[in-house]
């Protein structure tokens, strides 16, 4: 079965800071809700409790009741949920909200959701995530919870970036929410780049002599952790894209045969295998714990470089070297004749969040989530975590004292509207078996062949098993 799909994978964002709307002319915009039927003026359909409806209370969320949430406990852990959750009890004092962590998300609820009990509200994140093909038609249409007005009384629709329904959108169905404005970036320190008077590499060939003046000061030049290999695939496809175009992007969301092997996709891949032979990848990193790896690079300085979403401040806040000065930078390019800029940046909503129809309480997983985008839970994120939501007009423009915030700002900004993401790994839920691959290509153990029959392999699968619904990007 194959879901029709409008391209969303390149992003119109207006030209400044975060507190500038972002305009996307896009299938499954915020504009694409208005007319939905399920927005908040009726109960949620299901068998637990309601209550009355009322502007303060949109979903019909019971006097007494109680919410179950289970929530990804990765770099952003979960207290700004329970943070919200706290908010929401004070304004029903009868309800009473379990917010619990976990880092396999598939492994834990899946079965939940096969026995018809699965929680209330659900952020589906991590490398152990459920792969959407397979929950689609199992989630609430979440176009209601942004036609229901906020804790300050606007229409949450009118207070969040454009475009933010686009990620979650398969089909014509909404059924994910994603919470946090990610951007992805290579990281690293301004204060040591500015000792050594180093500068970000905007090609592969400037990452290559970078290594070796790295190497030449008892430094390497990128670690990896066995969890987080992928960060790598990532950071490779966001640089085949901008090297290649949408001719790329499309080609990989689509599983087409012989996607990996695209010149720009091989162009990137082989650089990448470079800087492996070249012994500028630190050694042991299939062994390692993927935050001990971080560490080595934001404590020890023993990389200079590490690619990962802007989650990676926050996740690292206990194990960064004072006046590290954390900093994002663009992926590099092939060379200067790239389809998109060195500027053109991987960007969008992550972190999704889900409401099962099986739920004993959609109305108080949607009530969770009204509360979790109002402007004081909003805030309370982005001071604590470092990093924007999908609500705008929170973050100041010295991005709380952030280096890496504000250093997001001034990359949306290059970016203008080359800014672009992807979906078929998160929707066809291959990261695990991709790990696999990719630890074995940083650790040399794999050549840039094995590294591309590897990748097709697995995309072969998915492409090939009619069992699995196919999201057609066009």
């Amino acid at each position: 079965m194959t879901i029709e799909k409008k391209d969303i994978g390149r992003r119109s964002f207006m030209r400044g800071a975060l507190g500038a709307a972002l305009a996307l002319p896009l299938a499954g915009t915020l504009a694409s809700c208005a007319g939905s039927s399920s927005g908040g003026d009726a109960p949620a359909n299901n068998a637990g409790p309601t209550g009355a409806v009322s502007k303060d209370n949109p979903f019909g969320l019971a006097d007494t009741a109680s919410i179950d949430a289970v929530i990804f406990n990765g770099g952003y852990g979960i207290d700004y949920v329970s943070f919200a959750a706290a908010i929401l009890e004070k304004n029903h004092p009868g309800v009473k909200a379990k917010i619990s962590p976990s880092t396999q998300i598939a492994q834990e609820l899946q079965p939940r959701f096969v026995g018809g009990n699965p929680p209330d509200l659900i952020d589906n994140s991590g490398a152990g995530a459920i792969g959407f093909s397979t929950i689609i038609d199992q989630l609430e249409d979440m176009s209601g919870v942004l036609e229901a007005p906020n804790l300050e009384g606007t229409p949450i629709k009118d207070t969040l970036f454009g475009g933010v329904a686009a990620p979650g959108t398969f089909g014509d169905k909404f059924v994910a929410l994603n919470y946090v404005l990610t951007v992805y970036a290579v990281w690293y320190s301004a204060s040591l780049f500015e000792q050594n008077n180093w500068t970000p590499p905007k090609t592969w060939d400037e990452a290559l002599k970078l290594g070796a003046d790295a190497k030449s000061k008892g430094k390497y030049l990128f670690a990896w952790g066995k969890e987080a290999a992928t960060y790598y695939q990532t950071m490779a496809i966001a640089s085949a894209i901008k090297q290649g175009g949408d001719e790329v992007r499309l080609a990989l969301e689509n599983l087409e045969e012989g996607c990996w092997s695209k010149p720009a996709v091989q162009s990137v891949f082989t650089a990448m295998g470079e800087i492996v032979k070249a012994g500028y990848m630190k050694p042991g990193g299939a062994g390692t714990q993927f935050t001990a790896a971080q560490a080595q690079w934001s404590n020890d300085e023993a990389c200079l470089l590490y690619p990962s979403g802007s989650w990676i401040e926050n996740e690292m806040i206990k194990q960064t070297k004072d006046g590290f000065k954390m900093t994002g930078a663009p992926e590099p390019t092939v060379d200067s004749s790239s389809a998109l800029p060195y500027e053109a940046l991987h960007s969008t909503a992550g972190e999704p969040f889900v409401i099962p129809s099986k739920a004993a309480n959609t109305a108080g997983g949607k009530e969770l989530l009204r509360v979790m985008l109002s402007k004081e839970a909003a805030t309370n994120f982005s001071k604590t975590r470092l990093a924007p939501t999908i609500v705008k007009d929170i973050v100041p423009e010295d991005g709380f004292g952030s280096t890496a915030l504000v250093s997001q700002t001034s990359m949306l900004s290059a970016a203008g509207d080359n800014i672009f993401t992807w979906n078929f790994v998160d929707l066809y839920g291959t990261n695990k078996d991709q790990l696999v691959v990719w630890n074995s290509f940083l650790a040399g153990d794999l050549d840039v062949a094995g590294l591309t029959s590897g990748l097709q392999k697995i995309t072969d699968a998915v492409r090939n098993d009619d069992s699995v619904k196919k999201v057609k990007v066009s």
